[in-house]
């Protein structure tokens, strides 16, 4: 009796595309008209504007180290006061201020702040440029998180250093730990400290969206003031991703410009009840709601895990776009880590190496796995492509492997999946055997099993042994539906007769989920 073959499972909402699918890359157009026009400016407008920005420069170094002297190098037991609060967040602001207006900027401030007493967090989003350090100056120079290396930054060390920061380093293993304390006194000093400004996205993003905040803005669980940023320009030279212009090249483009606009609007400050101060995630999801909002934006499931996977695809010679996964919500509904994730970026860059565009065909699929095309192997592709285009991305390569495939590399399962094709019982497999029943389920004769064989026959023994077959079953999940083809599809059937259309991604029922009906041409998601 041939293989009966696996239906469309129903669709799970959590896995839907993502509003925005790539949030990290700017693709800023410069047309020939564009590229004159900034010619013809920068001729005049660079040079001058060099010359102001150094002369800035030049009165606020000497202030920075004034404000500095005799503090420690890293950290702040206490905060300024005095003196050094004045020349702080008067005379450095005001020379701030100076220095962006000597680069073009022109700002304009909506809302209004509230003091230290009344929200103690500054939460600014979007975070899409280098110069977003605007924000500080007319938040009259908060605290900031900042990355410890940033304090041997020539000149804007010091400055940093003048502004108390809280200082986050990759190399100590309490610094997360240490990190979120030292924002918890703060919040908390009644006023003593500064308010502390974060950026609660943890890196950049073209601001067609709010990405996942993370949490450390609002573990204290104090009141935290929502700060918009806006760049309504006409062209844009100031958005700074992972994928698009560089630094220095949006520097030049901005010095190009008559003026560069900012928007920088104080929203009131969001109180967190009783449940959001016990749950920072439900607190940081809230406010990233009402600034969307407030935007006219999506929010998405990408974070700045995401940006590391783009990167991971680039160094794999993946089209960056490769890696974008929404890390947060897939790794919260199937469990999984960064060290796994980017483990299975590895094995579809193994998979897509001969691929154009990181998308994979059946073709190639089928030339990967080496095997023939046929009923059986589309149906296991069918299942990997979700929103039924043909091809699988990362994104559903991920899915499917975590979802279709892992439940069936358990060891009873993989047993006795050995054993069907240990006809003999002699717990050995060989060439004929594996070759004969792959054959029979896959629904096609005479096709070469060699390679295949002898990928599984690690030790070139001439038979596979249930060790041999387990290790390859782990290291290759994309077989285990192909190897429990007859125990899957007995297990399918026999929920499906118990429970007619209650079948889950995963073979059990979602929570808090109406099943949706799947046809053949919609695809699960």
């Amino acid at each position: 009796m041939p293989p009966q073959r696996v239906g469309a499972l129903p669709r799970q909402q959590s896995l839907l595309l993502p509003a925005v699918i790539n949030p990290f890359v700017q693709d800023t157009k410069l047309s020939n008209a564009a590229i004159i026009k900034c010619v013809l400016l920068g001729i005049f407008l660079v040079p001058l504007r060099a010359i102001f920005i150094t002369l800035v420069l030049m009165v606020l170094w000497p202030v920075s180290v004034i404000v500095t002297f005799k503090l420690p190098l890293k950290g702040a037991v206490e905060p300024s006061t005095g003196w050094r609060r004045f020349l702080c967040q008067r005379v450095m602001a005001a020379l701030g201020r100076a220095y962006f207006f000597s680069m073009g900027f022109r700002v304009v401030v909506k809302g209004k702040q509230a003091s230290s007493h009344d929200a103690p967090i500054l939460a600014v989003a979007p975070h899409s440029t280098f110069f977003d350090g605007i924000v500080c100056l007319v938040a009259g120079l908060p605290s900031t998180v900042s990355r410890v290396e940033n304090l041997a930054t020539p000149i804007f060390g010091r400055f940093l250093r003048s502004l108390q920061p809280v200082l986050v380093s990759r190399t100590d293993p309490d610094s997360r730990k240490n990190t979120i304390n030292e924002i918890n006194k703060r919040a908390k000093s009644e006023g003593q400290w500064p308010q502390v400004l974060i950026f609660p996205e943890g890196t950049c993003t073209n601001r067609s969206c709010l990405i996942t905040f993370k949490q450390g803005a609002f573990i204290p669980g104090v009141p935290v003031q929502p700060v918009l940023l806006r760049y309504p320009n006409k062209l844009d030279t100031v958005t700074w991703t992972w994928q698009g212009f560089k630094s220095k090249t949006l520097l030049l483009l901005t010095l190009c410009q008559l003026y560069t606009t900012v928007e920088i609007e104080f929203l009131p400050p969001h109180i967190p009840t009783e449940e959001e101060k016990k749950s920072p995630a439900l607190f940081a999801s809230r406010v990233r709601e009402t600034m969307a909002k407030a935007l006219g934006v999506p929010v998405t499931d990408h974070t700045y895990e995401d940006c590391r996977l783009m990167i991971s695809a680039g160094e794999l010679t993946l089209p960056m776009e490769a890696g974008l996964v929404e890390f947060t919500k897939i790794s919260r509904k199937l469990n999984l880590k960064w060290d796994n994730i980017r483990k299975e970026l590895d094995g579809f860059a193994t998979m897509a190496s001969t691929c154009k565009g990181g998308r994979i065909t059946i073709e190639e699929f089928a030339s990967f796995l080496k095997l023939p095309v046929s009923p059986v192997l589309e149906d296991l592709f069918r299942l990997f492509d979700r929103n039924g285009d043909g091809t699988i991305d990362f994104r559903e390569y991920v899915i499917g492997v975590n979802i279709l495939c892992r439940p069936s590399n358990t060891e009873d399962v993989l047993k006795m999946a050995f054993q069907l094709f240990d006809t003999d019982e002699d717990e050995k497999v060989t060439h004929d055997e594996f070759t004969a029943l792959l054959c029979s389920a896959l629904g096609v004769s005479d096709v070469d099993m060699t390679k295949l064989f002898e990928a599984i026959d690690a030790d070139g023994s001439g038979f596979i042994t249930f060790n041999e077959f387990q290790e390859f079953a782990a290291t290759h999940p994309e077989y285990a539906k192909l190897f429990t083809t007859y125990l899957e599809l007995q297990r399918y059937q026999a929920i499906q007769e118990a429970n007619p259309g209650d079948l889950e991604l995963a073979g059990q029922p979602s929570s808090g989920e109406e099943p949706e009906e799947s046809t053949s041409d919609k695809k699960d998601d």
